[in-house]
């Protein structure tokens, strides 16, 4: 079982989504994804979990790799609508990784921190890539 996900960028924000199961067979590809995000755009990127089925100890880890490997390029990671057992596999020596309720309330609060340092245009354009069987 594999993973499927799309990657947008609104104004200064990386919104990547995450549909399926995040086990041991779809981390390679969650990684692919996360080299992608690291490529195109700059800022922090919220990891939208709100269409993911479930995830293994295996995807938690590949999520703090994700965080790490963000931070090491200047750029944070939060998560937003992680699945119902509420857990992460918690990494001492990674970075803070914040969780929100859902995506909603992730673009909220950086629509809140953003309102106060700069203003926001609305030419600006969102830009979005996708794996093939994305249908969320």
């Amino acid at each position: 079982m594999t993973i499927e996900w799309r990657y947008r960028i609104e104004q200064d924000l990386g919104i990547l989504s995450v549909a399926g199961h995040l086990g041991p067979e779809a981390a390679h590809r969650f990684n692919g994804a996360v080299g992608w995000v690291l490529a195109r755009g700059a800022g922090p990127v919220v990891l939208d979990l709100t269409e993911l089925r479930s995830w293994s100890t295996e995807g938690q880890l590949a999520i703090v790799t994700a965080a790490r490997r963000l931070a090491d390029g200047g750029r944070t990671l939060e998560l937003a609508a992680i699945p119902a057992d509420g857990s992460l596999v918690p990494d001492s020596d990674g970075p803070a990784i914040p969780v929100h309720c859902d995506l909603p309330t992730a673009l909220a609060a950086h629509r809140d921190r953003t309102a106060t340092t700069t203003a926001a245009t609305d030419d600006e354009s969102t830009r979005e890539w996708r794996t093939e069987g994305w249908t969320a």
